[in-house]
């Protein structure tokens, strides 16, 4: 393009923008003051409709949201729930409010820690284990959690049990450790309202209620904690043991749970372990035919727990000859309640005992129980040097 078209060019498109302008002029210039006013009259109607529209959605989320915190907080419409939470002492309010979401006790857990903050829920809530439900709001729940026994910097202890101890035996040791008194742990133990359907209800104020079923484990303790809360976590243990498979096989038995802790206890009292099947069998084929024995187990173990405080560690046989509910010597069958707590081993000795003929059993010199069909066998071993009792 020449120089001289090039410039005609620029120059032609240069009058269309100014043409363009100075039309856009005029139309401004046309409008007068009233249509002027209309024009920014309707604008700020738009503008107003706009912002009712913003704040009137705004206020509907707001008060969905409002509401359902409403009814988390005050446990509005809830489903009916009752959960056990467990507070450790490795927990904080965080970790509080995530169990009780797990739980389905709470919907909203930064709402509950919020609230947790405000009303220093941290400085209620203590170590132990809580039974909680949806009836409840975000304070009853923190109150359901108090432990003024259970800080949670609480000390802890760790205690063994081995199988075969008595529950006085076990409180002692416990109080021993520093779990709580052995007066407030033998209380909790005959008194306090266990949620379990195994325990007899008849024996309501006897610690003899719990024999049986304080399953033998290493537990970690508070020091001067909850007596009832320590005492239920060997009791939850032995629930959780008996679980559907062996529940199955002790009602297929023809025995009642109790009847089966009460063989185990025997069990568990007169061998080592080593040989607890046959044990079984022998305690069987006494409890089921007359035999030479006449349904009398007749095991000292048993008189010894009968006799109590009155056992210096010797039976004797003016001892034996005491008439107690547990002497079965003189009575038949089973004694009243287990005598001691057993293991696993010998609770599934009890559900499945070998099959034998033996009616009678000795410690042998060489350590081992052995084990005859008539008393007459018995007899011979126990009268020679081979009869270790």
């Amino acid at each position: 393009m020449s120089q001289e078209k090039k410039y005609e060019t620029e120059r032609y498109d240069a009058g269309q923008v100014r043409e363009a302008a100075e039309r856009r002029q005029s139309r401004k210039r046309q409008l007068t003051p009233a249509e002027r006013r209309r024009r920014k009259w309707l604008g700020r109607i738009r503008r107003f409709i706009l912002w009712v529209i913003f704040v009137g959605v705004s206020s509907v989320l707001l008060a969905g949201v409002g509401w359902l915190l409403a009814n988390d907080l005050c446990a509005f419409n809830k489903e009916p729930l009752t959960a056990t939470v467990t507070v450790t002492k490795d927990d904080d309010l965080g970790t509080v409010a995530d169990k009780l979401k797990e739980s389905g006790l709470i919907e909203y857990k930064w709402f509950f820690k919020l609230f947790g903050k405000v009303s220093h829920a941290e400085g209620k809530i203590g170590i132990g284990s809580y039974e909680l439900n949806t009836e409840m709001d975000y304070n009853a729940l923190i109150n359901g959690m108090r432990n003024r026994n259970a800080a949670l910097n609480a000390e802890t202890v760790r205690i063994s049990f081995r199988e075969g101890l008595t529950v006085r035996q076990v409180i002692a040791l416990m109080a021993e450790y520093g779990v709580n008194t052995e007066e407030a742990l033998l209380d909790a133990a005959a008194n306090y309202d266990f949620s379990y359907a195994f325990l007899d209800p008849a024996l309501k104020g006897d610690v003899r209620r719990l024999e049986g079923y304080l399953f033998p484990d290493t537990y970690e303790f508070y020091v001067n904690g909850t007596p009832a809360i320590a005492l239920d976590k060997l009791l939850g243990t032995f629930d959780a043991k008996i679980d559907e498979e062996l529940g199955e096989q002790i009602e297929n038995s023809g025995y009642t749970l109790r009847e089966i802790v009460t063989i185990a206890s025997l069990i568990e009292k007169e061998t080592d372990g080593k040989d607890q099947g046959r044990i079984a069998s022998v305690i069987y084929n006494r409890l089921n035919n007359v035999g030479e024995t006449y349904h009398l187990l007749q095991i000292d173990a048993s008189q010894i727990y009968g006799l109590g405080d009155r056992y210096n560690g010797k039976l004797t046989q003016t001892e034996l000859e005491i008439d107690t509910p547990y002497n079965t010597h003189l009575h038949e069958g089973l004694p009243p309640t287990p005598i001691a707590n057993p293991g696993l081993t010998a609770i599934k000795a009890a559900v499945s005992p070998e099959q034998t003929n033996y009616f009678f059993y000795a410690l042998g010199a060489d350590g081992r129980h052995h084990f005859f069909r008539t008393y007459a066998e018995h007899l011979s071993f126990v009268n020679n040097a081979q009869y270790g009792g």
